[in-house]
């Protein structure tokens, strides 16, 4: 129960390959031919057969043939029968090489493999690798050389490409797999167990488009929390994204949508393959950039220079020394060394200098990695200084990167390089571009590590109210909401807007201006016209009564003549917003497929279309989110002090963007939204216009576990917050877990006994690996939950000052097993609670939460010499028997 479900895919003991006959190589495929010769070329450490239906005795007869994983090399009209033999075989897992099978024979092969419980990888695809246990059952070529770096790729073409690429830059590889067209395991089920893979330090991938966005990011993000993952996205045109969807047969959405989630899931993302390569390289070398403060050191002031501009276009800060580093190296480097923006050693530089100057900048607490260029020089041999750097590689701490410019005379020097895996470069900008993708991952995991709530900590909306409004323009068959409805709906979530009102003939609109007072605006009210400015369909700081009459005599006949399709409710009279050096925002909602829906942020006002200013975040939103989407905003830049007017409330936007957040959480009828223009100054923001559409939404849109369907990122479901008493005296809070709990985790791990930690993990770690860690505290809600007892503590400061602080001491957890029906449990509590009923509660806990999202058993392995908890299990009600795979454990199960 504690191995991968994909671990007979691709770590299996035995192998059974269905590559026809080896003594007529004619009737063999050609995948099947590259296939057998790809499997032999080197020793598996397992078992390897050769399975030839045709030769190999009775179906009776193969059937006793026990296998983990079938390799299917066989003519399209061959598979099927191969894939229900591999069935008979008790195999667990198979792989489907042939191409040429169509989407609706790779359904056929999918409802075999589910119906004979195994895990389908193909068909259409290349295969994969694994180079550690030397298994090469791929059509794309030589087994790469092993190493840390996963390769997840949905084209062919492009996975045999990269394996040419790795072999001549000592690149090697954990996994490589190919993933075809119509597969049954997909990129979400790839990342799950490349998270979990101990071998796997780094993941690349390349991607064309996904199956469903919710078990995308889910993956993505565990995978990401754990380990670095980059991303190379074909189709981010509207042409490519055509192409795209073709070829690997899933879903492509918005670019741009892909871009906010990526950034959000953690993940780093390029933009080309010269790009990945160059990710490659950085990620085989162990290297994880902790910041944007790159330091460029230098033999050339040109290069140096190219490097700099290069590092501010892709905003990157240069890493600039501290005084106390500079005197330092004012006396180990040349008189005409420069140590201002570049370090700069001069033509006169010779080995030594270059490691004096690492050495110190490595140092440097204001340098997060560091750029080396080498210009050829005469009398200066270019492998020395290479050979003098790679000397160094064991000792340096931050990422190393080298640019050896030229080609004849520093090939040698590049090789050592490779050799050594240190990431070497062409070109300045190749490399400065390099840092800066690998670079993102850092700043991606801040974004990574947000988990809000579906409702901020702001007063509670009208959520009733707002879903009335709906329900009753749906009652009329209606999507396009009015103006009033629009303003009502967003007045529901407490975003403030202008006073409206409705007026159905020219005295009622003057009469709503006077009461309003003047100037005033007039819009015309159809739920047939989007953009009311197309139709002439607005008039702006009328200031008088008569002007009312006229400008509403005026629009109702253009606006009859222009549309005499649309209906007509009425006029909309509001008073003019006040503020004269309010900036025009908008804020919306557009819907995406794959990923839902997705809140934008940019300039409005009427030139919103020309300006194209668009800020992506997917939902929910916290306070850093919501700034971060506005510090992406080009509108950005102008809601500080800006040509003579006062810097706008930030929190006023910042709470506009938490309460969108909070409609498109709570209502998942939206579809879009235009708020536009927002008017914020240094009072406030208001909402002046609106446009909302809505549909009928999918059932089980809110409100419970499992719910949230409409979102790509499940909130976190804080509605499971409990606070339950102490056997003794006391309380704690039963709440679930979020990544800020790491911290407080590795606390409650390190201070049980011995014994305790090895009944929990079945091992004798003192404490959790950072991977670990990370699996355990950031966790996708959707497929598993980890609640945790939180006990307040009041302890004594060093001043003697009595303070607060929290400490976990139980946690219990289920994840959902791969059947979807049952799951597996755990549960750990700490040594100085133990006995006092936190477990039993606990356990009580988790069970109703996974009741509640419809599974139907909660099951786990517990140790046979712990007695404590197979107790504890039995008065729960489980059933404790022997667990057949391994007599040292028991297995407790129960129906829930």
């Amino acid at each position: 129960m504690d191995k991968h479900y994909l671990t007979p895919l691709f770590v299996p003991t035995s192998i059974a390959v269905f590559a026809g006959s080896s003594d007529d190589p004619a009737a063999q495929t050609a995948a099947a031919r590259t296939l057998r010769d790809n499997l032999t070329a080197q020793q598996f450490k397992g078992r390897l057969q050769f399975v030839d239906s045709h030769t190999s005795g009775t179906l009776a007869d193969l059937a006793q043939v026990r296998a983990d994983l079938a390799i299917i090399a066989l003519p399209p009209a061959e598979v099927a029968a191969a894939l229900e033999l591999a069935g008979r075989m008790a195999c667990r897992a198979a792989l489907v090489i042939s191409s040429g099978i169509g989407v609706d024979a790779a359904n056929q092969l999918k409802a075999i493999a589910r119906r004979e419980g195994i895990r389908l990888l193909g068909p259409n695809c290349l295969g994969f690798q694994v180079p550690q246990l030397q298994l090469n059952a791929c059509a794309a070529g030589a087994l790469a050389a092993p190493g840390s770096l996963a390769l997840v790729s949905q084209s062919g073409a492009l996975t045999a490409s990269m394996l040419d690429w790795a072999r001549n830059n000592s690149v090697g590889f954990s996994s490589v797999i190919s993933l075809g067209p119509n597969t049954s395991v997909d990129m979400a089920q790839v990342l799950d167990y490349l998270a979990a893979d101990g071998h796997t330090k780094s993941i690349i991938i390349y991607l064309e488009g996904i199956a469903s966005a919710r078990p995308f990011m889910s993956a993505l993000r565990s995978a990401a929390h754990a380990k670095p993952v980059v991303v190379l996205k074909a189709g981010r045109k509207p042409a490519g994204n055509e192409a795209a969807q073709t070829h690997s047969g899933t879903i492509v959405g918005s670019d741009d949508v892909f871009d906010a989630a990526l950034r959000r899931a953690g993940a780093v993302r390029v933009q080309s393959f010269v790009e990945l390569f160059s990710a490659a390289k950085c990620l085989a070398s162990r290297y994880r950039p902790v910041g944007t403060r790159l330091a460029i050191v230098t033999n050339g002031g040109g290069p140096g220079v190219l490097a700099a501009d290069w590092a501010n276009e892709i905003h990157l800060q240069l890493g600039k020394l501290a005084p106390e580093t500079i005197e330092t190296l004012r006396t180990q480097l040349p008189a005409l060394a420069s140590l201002s923006d570049l370090i700069d050693l001069s033509e006169d530089a010779i080995p030594e200098h270059y490691g004096h100057a690492i050495a110190a900048t490595m140092q440097d607490v204001n340098v997060d990695g560091v750029l080396v260029i080498h210009s050829p020089k005469p009398g200066l041999e270019s492998t020395r200084v290479a050979q003098t750097i790679a000397d160094m590689k064991k000792s340096l701490s931050k990422p190393l990167l080298a640019c050896w410019m030229g080609d004849e005379s520093v090939g040698a020097a590049r090789s050592l390089f490779n050799t050594v895996g240190i990431p070497s470069f062409r070109t300045p900008e190749a490399a400065v571009g390099a840092f800066g993708n690998i670079a993102t991952f850092y700043q991606n995991q801040l974004l990574l590590q947000q988990t809000p709530p579906p409702l901020s900590e702001l007063a509670t909306p009208d959520i009733e109210g707002a879903r009335l409004v709906i329900e009753s323009v749906l009652a009329e068959r209606r999507h396009v909401l009015t103006e009033m409805e629009s303003k009502t709906l967003l007045s529901s979530f407490n975003i403030p807007v202008t006073q409206t009102m409705v007026a159905r003939s020219a005295n009622e609109a003057m009469m709503l201006a006077a009461q309003l007072g003047f100037p005033v605006a007039l819009k015309i009210d159809s739920p047939d016209i989007s953009h009311k400015s197309d139709v002439q369909g607005v008039a702006l700081n009328i200031m008088s009564g008569a002007g009312v009459r006229d400008a509403y005599n005026d629009m109702m006949e253009r606006v009859a003549r222009l549309r005499p399709d649309a209906r007509i409710s009425g006029i909309t009279v509001q008073r003019m917003a006040s503020s004269r050096r309010g900036r025009e925002i908008y804020v919306g909602l557009v819907t995406d497929d794959p990923f839902g829906p997705v809140i934008v942020f940019g300039a409005g006002g009427i030139m919103i279309e020309l300006l194209n200013d668009r800020a992506m975040e997917l939902p929910p939103l916290n306070k850093f989110l919501a700034r971060r989407l506005i510090d992406r905003s080009r509108v950005a830049e102008t809601l500080g002090e800006w040509r003579g007017a006062s810097a706008v409330d930030m929190d006023s936007l910042e709470r506009v963007l938490l309460r969108v957040s909070e409609m498109v959480c709570e209502l998942p009828q939206l579809r879009e939204m235009d708020i536009n223009p927002i008017i914020v100054d240094e009072r406030g923001a208001v909402a002046v216009d609106a446009r909302i559409i809505i549909r009928n939404a999918a059932p089980g849109g809110s409100g419970r576990l499992g719910g949230y369907h409409h979102l790509s990122i499940l909130p976190y479901p804080a509605r499971y917050s409990q606070v339950w008493p102490i056997r003794g005296g006391g309380e704690y809070t039963a709440r679930p877990i979020h990544p800020d709990d790491a911290t407080m985790i590795q606390k409650l791990v390190t201070s049980l006994s011995a014994e305790s930690r090895y009944f929990r993990f079945v091992s004798s770690l003192e404490s959790l690996p950072p991977g670990l860690l990370a699996r355990l505290t950031l966790i996708d809600y959707d497929r598993e939950m980890a609640l945790v007892a939180v006990l307040k503590e009041r302890t004594a400061d060093e001043s003697g000052d009595i303070v607060e602080s929290e400490r976990i001491i139980g946690v219990s957890r289920y994840i959902t097993n791969p059947d979807n029906t049952s799951c597996e449990f755990s549960l750990l509590v700490a040594d100085d609670f133990a006995g006092k009923g936190i477990g039993s509660r606990m356990m009580e806990s988790i069970e109703e939460v996974a009741r509640e999202k419809g599974l139907a058993e909660i099951e786990g392995l517990v140790l046979a010499n712990n007695s404590g908890m197979l107790k504890l299990m039995r008065s729960l009600g489980y059933r404790v028997k022997t667990y057949a795979e391994d007599p040292d454990f028991k297995l407790a199960s129960k129906t829930l």
